[in-house]
Formats: C-alpha cells, sequence, structure tokens
C-alpha cells in the first residue's frame, strides 16, 4: 500500500515534464504574470489623477450650489 506503481510513476513523470519540460514554461508563465501585474499597476497610475480631478470638479460645483442656495435664501429672508 506505501509503494508506488508504474501508473502511480507515470502520472508524476506526466506532471514533471508539463511543468519543468521545454522552454521554461514556469519561467515564462511566471514572466508573462509579472508583465500583468506591472500593467495593472500603470494602469492604476493612469487614471488615479482623472479620478481625483473628477471628485475635485464634482466638490467644487457642490460648493458652488450651496453657495447659491444660501445666497438666495438671504435675499428671501431679507425680503421677507
Amino acid at each position: 500500500m506505501g509503494a508506488f506503481g508504474i501508473w502511480q510513476w507515470v502520472l508524476v513523470a506526466v506532471i514533471v515534464l508539463l511543468l519543468f519540460g521545454g522552454r521554461g514554461k514556469i519561467s515564462g508563465l511566471m514572466g508573462d504574470f509579472a508583465k500583468g501585474i506591472n500593467s495593472f499597476k500603470k494602469g492604476l497610475k493612469d487614471t488615479a489623477p482623472e479620478a481625483e480631478t473628477a471628485s475635485a470638479k464634482a466638490i467644487e460645483k457642490e460648493t458652488e450650489t450651496a453657495a447659491a442656495s444660501e445666497a438666495v435664501n438671504k435675499d428671501e429672508a431679507a425680503k421677507g
């Protein structure tokens, strides 16, 4: 029960050949993975200033709207 049979060794050999055989498949996969991470980080850096600018513009509009409505309220209070 503790010994490996021929089919277990064949399976292990196939897995080892798939992982380590040929032109360094694992190193190639890890290189592709690293490129993907770098592209993702670059994309985040590119969109971050745009998002900050958009949120700053939204805050500015809200402030202007609040100031305008406050001025209207003061005018109405002065008339009434």
